[in-house]
């Protein structure tokens, strides 16, 4: 079993550079290629302590393991990119991918990096970025190098091991997030109806009344700035209840519901640098305005 010692992180975003800043403050040195990346991402992972080495070709080959953390939709692109390297290094290292894609994406990346040399990991990230005031998230893992993913339980992660086949583990995730991100989705349509409608007030008495309405109050707020993420993982969500013989039109309809979230003045917005929509009232009021201008 490899030994841990250095970890690649793709890319150092909300949740990348999180999970960087856990394995660096238990030792482990990670890198990063910021290379094309955004100002945002290089201060992230600066702070993450996350060392820049510039290159694929140096990533790949100085790393032992590289965790891919990126939208849905650059996840395929990203290691058709990561392939290459592989092949013009001979690098041999364990990839683990990180991103909520559908079973198939999961498995067709898998035959993508081991054609190149490389090992494959299937990873679900379920929970939130992991934080010094709290747990962090669990990453169920899948695939026969599954075991030497979970040793990074031993520096602050928490990696559970699924089982030996690629796609379990994005399998997981995809019908958790189908649940949790779509219903956001539901309850973000239903009270910008209700407010387009005129029914505002009434119906959200009414939504205050059920079980989950404590849910809906803290994750409507806190959803636009990562709708332009959503938009892909909902897609995926929909590619794998398809190829389950499922309808897949119910998160079809959250993709396109996050899309036009997207294009709003509350989508623009980064998560460390919000000035509108810190209520649920607030969001709904101006998610109703910009559904009034764009008909």
């Amino acid at each position: 079993m490899v030994k841990i010692q250095t970890v690649g992180i793709i890319s150092p975003g909300d949740m990348g550079h999180a999970i960087g800043a856990v394995l660096r403050r238990h030792e482990i040195n990670v890198i990063t290629n910021l290379q094309g990346r955004s100002a945002r991402s290089v201060a992230r992972a600066k702070t993450a302590g996350i060392s820049d080495v510039a290159s694929d070709d140096t990533l790949v080959r100085e790393a032992d393991l590289l965790l891919s953390i990126l939208p849905p939709d650059r996840a395929y692109g990203r290691a058709e990119q990561i392939a290459e390297a592989v092949r013009r290094t001979g690098s041999t290292l364990i990839v683990a991918d990180c991103n909520a894609i559908a079973p198939r994406t999961a498995q067709a990346i898998d035959r993508l990096l081991t054609e190149a040399g490389a090992h494959f990991v299937d990873v679900g990230i379920i929970g939130g970025p992991p934080s010094l005031e709290g747990p962090g998230p669990r990453l169920y893992a899948s695939g026969t190098h599954a075991a030497e993913v979970a040793t990074l339980s031993e520096a602050g992660l928490d990696v559970r091991v699924l089982g030996a086949a690629s796609g379990q583990a994005s399998g997981l995730k995809m019908c958790y997030a189908s649940l949790t991100k779509g219903l956001t989705a539901l309850a973000t349509e239903a009270l910008v109806a209700g407010q387009a409608l005129g029914l505002q007030e009434t119906l959200l008495a009414e939504f205050q009344m059920l079980p989950v309405f404590r849910t809906i109050e803290r994750s409507v707020p806190n959803m636009p700035p990562k709708a332009y993420r959503w938009v892909g993982e909902m897609e995926e969500i929909s590619r794998t209840f398809s190829d389950l013989g499922l309808p897949p039109q119910i998160h079809e309809g959250a993709a396109s519901l996050y899309r036009f979230i997207e294009g709003t003045v509350l989508g623009a917005e980064t998560i460390e640098q919000r000035q509108h929509g810190q209520t649920l009232e607030e969001v709904v009021s101006i998610l109703a305005a910009a559904l009034g201008e764009r008909q």
